[in-house]
Formats: structure tokens, C-alpha cells, sequence
């Protein structure tokens, strides 16, 4: 009876291949934004969270006011929930 051998090359590789899982330390929290503010930080709060452009988010969310009217109220609520930045200058 001969005992094969496993190859440790072929645990490495698929070790290898796997995603690295992110560490659950740092939490990103949603903040109203302080720095790309125009009215209340929501839409700059969002884009920060999003790491996209706050004119994006803010055409989108006229878009969306002014096609379902609903943005506004949504806008509005957001504003009242969401905390601001701390580590931005109010």
C-alpha cells in the first residue's frame, strides 16, 4: 500500500485565489457632510459614503423630485436623522 501525498502547492493556490475579507473593525458610517454642503449635507453626506461625485448625487435626487416629488419628503427626513460629520468644521 502506497500513501499519496498531498500537495501543498494546491492548498496555497486556492487560498490564494480567495477575496480578502474585509476587516470589521472600521465601520463606514452615513454622516451629513459638512464640506460638500449646499442645503442640509445630505446629498454631499451620500456621495461621500458613495466615494462618487456630489453633483451626481445631487442631479439624481432633483431628477427624482422633480419626476415623483417624493425626493423632497425623502430629502427632508434624511436631514432630520442623519448625524452630522465630526470631523467636519459645522
Amino acid at each position: 500500500m502506497v500513501k499519496k501525498k498531498r500537495r501543498k502547492s494546491s492548498k496555497r493556490s486556492k487560498r490564494a485565489k480567495r477575496p480578502k475579507r474585509r476587516s470589521s473593525s472600521k465601520v463606514r458610517r452615513l454622516y451629513r457632510s459638512g464640506k460638500n454642503k449646499i442645503i442640509g449635507g445630505v446629498c454631499g453626506g451620500v456621495a461621500e459614503y458613495l466615494d462618487v461625485d456630489p453633483v451626481i448625487v445631487r442631479l439624481l435626487w432633483a431628477i427624482g423630485a422633480f419626476a415623483w416629488g417624493t425626493a423632497i419628503l425623502l430629502y427632508i427626513i434624511a436631514w432630520i436623522i442623519m448625524p452630522r460629520n465630526p470631523d467636519h468644521r459645522w
